[in-house]
C-alpha cells in the first residue's frame, strides 16, 4: 500500500508535538518547583511563639515598613541584623497579645473594623475608596492593611482590659501634684532607650544588661544617633519609633527619671538609670512652658425632635420643618421649645442649653454654631439624637487654665500608672511564653 507524503509526514508532526509538550511540561514543572522552593525559602519559620509561628515573609514585610519610615524621616538605618532582631521581637510581642486576647474572649467584628477604617479615612480627609487608592499606590496590600487594623484593635482592647483594673486617681493625689514644683515647671519632649531585665533576674543577667546599657551610652557619646540606637538596642514599646515618648511633664514619669532629666537641655541625655524594669537612657528633645489656656464657649437654646418607635424619620423631619416655619413667622422660640422639644433637660426652660464647650454636643452642633452669629436661628439639622433647630445666644472666651491643669494632672498620674502596668504585663507575657527564635546567627 502506498501512502502520500502528507500522510507519511503526519506521525512525525505528532511526535514533534508530543516532544515539544513534554519539554514544555518539564520546564513548567521545574519552574514551579523553583517557585515552591523560593517560597519555602522566603516563608521559612523565623520564630515559634507558643502554638503559633512567624514566617520570614512576615518579618521581611515588617522590616520594609520600618526602613521606609526611617528613610522618609531622614534617620539613620541601624545595622541589618539589629533591626531584624528588634522587628522580630515586636512581632513576637504582638503575636502574644493577639493570642491572649483571643484566649480571653476578645473579638473584633467586621463592622468594628469598617467603622475604624471610616474614621481613619475621615481624619485624613479621604473617602474609603480614596484611602484604599493611597494605600495601594504605596505598594501595600489593602486586605493586609485591614487585617492589621483589626489586630491593632484587639491588642488595644486587651491593654484596656489590663489597665481597667488599676486603682482610680484620687483627688488627694491630684492636689499633691498640683502643689508640687515639678508640675509647674513645664513639659519635656523625651525619648527613651530601655535595656530590659526579666522578672527575677539573676546577678549575671543584671551585670550583662548593665554592660549592654553602658555600651549603648558609650556609642551615643561617640556620635551614634539616639533614634538609631533606640531602634537597634531598646526593649521599650517605642523602640522602632526611635524611642520617642513625646510630651510629658515631670510627674507623668517615674521620680527616678524626672530627677535625672529636669536639668537637661534639648539634645542632652542621661547616663544609664537603673529601675526594676531594667536600665534606661532618657533624652530631652525639647521643652515648653505651661501657659494660660483659653477656650471658646457658646450659649444657645435648641428644639429637638427625636426619632423613635412612634415617630419615624420622615415624621420627625416634617415636625422640625413645621416648627422652623413658625419660628420664621415670628413665633416665640421659648414657647415652641416648651411645647415641642423632646429634650427633657432643656424643654421646660425654653430649650436653654446654658454655656458649653463647642464639642460638648458633637461635631455637627459645633460646626453649626461656629457658622452662626449671635441671635441667628439655624436651619433644621440632624444628629444621632434626632432633628434640631438651634439659636445662638452668645459666644465667649473663658480662662480654663485651672480646669486644664487639673485635667492634665489627672491624665499625667494615670499615664504614669498605665505605662508601668502595660510594661509589666508585656514583660510577664514574654517571660511566660515559649519562644524559639530561628534567625541565623
Amino acid at each position: 500500500m502506498k501512502y502520500s507524503n502528507q500522510a507519511m509526514g503526519r506521525p512525525m508532526v505528532w511526535l514533534a508535538c508530543i516532544t515539544l509538550v513534554s519539554v514544555l511540561t518539564l520546564n513548567t514543572l521545574q519552574a514551579q518547583a523553583q517557585q515552591v522552593q523560593s517560597r519555602q525559602k522566603i516563608d521559612s519559620i523565623v520564630a515559634l511563639v507558643d502554638d503559633d509561628i512567624i514566617l520570614r515573609s512576615e518579618l521581611d514585610l515588617a522590616i520594609k515598613g520600618i526602613v521606609d519610615r526611617i528613610r522618609q524621616q531622614g534617620g539613620e538605618l541601624p545595622p541589618k541584623h539589629l533591626l531584624e532582631k528588634q522587628v522580630l521581637e515586636r512581632l513576637i510581642i504582638r503575636r502574644l497579645q493577639l493570642q491572649r486576647a483571643f484566649q480571653t474572649g476578645i473579638r473584633v467584628s467586621d463592622t468594628d473594623i469598617d467603622q475604624t477604617m471610616l474614621r481613619l479615612a475621615q481624619q485624613n480627609n479621604l473617602s474609603l475608596v480614596q484611602m484604599r487608592q493611597v494605600i495601594e499606590a504605596d505598594g501595600e496590600d489593602f486586605a493586609e492593611f485591614r487585617k492589621n487594623i483589626g489586630e491593632e484593635m484587639m491588642t488595644e482592647r486587651l491593654r484596656q482590659r489590663v489597665v481597667n483594673g488599676m486603682d482610680p486617681i484620687t483627688d488627694t493625689e491630684i492636689e499633691i501634684l498640683l502643689a508640687s514644683d515639678k508640675f509647674n515647671s513645664g513639659e519635656y519632649n523625651i525619648s527613651h532607650i530601655l535595656i530590659a531585665l526579666p522578672e527575677g533576674a539573676t546577678p549575671q543577667q543584671i551585670a550583662a544588661q548593665e554592660s549592654k546599657a553602658n555600651n549603648v551610652y558609650k556609642q551615643l557619646q561617640d556620635g551614634l544617633d539616639f533614634a538609631s540606637a533606640a531602634i537597634s538596642y531598646s526593649d521599650s514599646q517605642e523602640a522602632l519609633e526611635g524611642g520617642l515618648v513625646g510630651w510629658r511633664d515631670l510627674n507623668s514619669v517615674p521620680v527616678v527619671f524626672s530627677e535625672a532629666i529636669k536639668n537637661l537641655r534639648a539634645g542632652q541625655y542621661t547616663v544609664p538609670i537603673r529601675s526594676p524594669a531594667g536600665f534606661h537612657i532618657m533624652r530631652v528633645n525639647d521643652y515648653r512652658d505651661r501657659s494660660q489656656v483659653m477656650a471658646t464657649e457658646y450659649h444657645a437654646r435648641h428644639i429637638m425632635v427625636k426619632v423613635n418607635d412612634l415617630v419615624g424619620p420622615r415624621e420627625a423631619m416634617r415636625r422640625i420643618r413645621d416648627i422652623h416655619k413658625k419660628l420664621l413667622a415670628g413665633q416665640d422660640f421659648e414657647t415652641l421649645a416648651r411645647e415641642n422639644s423632646d429634650d427633657s433637660s432643656s424643654a421646660n426652660i425654653g430649650g436653654d442649653m446654658g454655656w458649653f464647650a463647642p464639642q460638648a454636643y458633637g461635631e455637627r452642633m459645633e460646626q453649626t454654631l461656629a457658622a452662626m452669629s449671635d441671635g441667628d436661628i439655624s436651619e433644621p439639622f440632624q444628629t444621632e439624637n434626632g432633628w434640631h433647630i438651634v439659636q445662638r445666644l452668645g459666644k465667649r472666651e473663658k480662662d480654663v487654665t485651672d480646669e486644664s491643669r487639673r485635667s492634665s494632672a489627672r491624665n499625667n498620674l494615670r499615664q504614669q500608672k498605665v505605662d508601668i502596668e502595660i510594661e509589666r504585663f508585656l514583660q510577664r507575657l514574654r517571660d511566660e511564653a515559649f519562644v524559639e527564635i530561628r534567625l541565623p546567627k
